[in-house]
């Protein structure tokens, strides 16, 4: 019954034009606020683990820590205390891993 009504012309001599703003706009916003910031982290990800190289600290998605002894095209093989672990490119979590490589702050006094 909804759709039937949604579906009629509108009275008063209006267009549907005014019925598709709406819905664009949604698009357009949704596009905006989901769509693109996950597209760009995915690139800085993506950067990020074609960046890495031998030596660097990482943690994995499953919050392992280590550093990078050697790598290959899909897999890098990661140090960690006890031996040695080889794990997928895409199991480097770049906000962790940042924040491992990252100076702390010094709290000013």
């Amino acid at each position: 019954m909804i759709a039937t009504i949604l579906l009629q012309a509108p009275a008063g001599g209006s267009s549907q034009f005014g019925m598709l703003i709406p819905m664009v706009l949604i698009i357009v916003v949704f596009y905006f606020f989901m769509i693109r910031p996950q597209v760009k982290k995915q690139k800085d990800q993506k950067k990020y683990v074609e960046e890495l190289k031998k030596g660097d600290k990482v943690v994995t998605t499953a919050g392992i820590h280590g550093r990078i002894i050697d790598s290959n095209d899909t897999t890098f093989l990661v140090e960690v205390d006890n031996g040695k672990i080889r794990f997928d490119k895409s199991a480097i979590s770049l906000d962790a891993s940042k924040a491992l490589n990252t100076p702390p702050v010094a709290a000013k006094s």
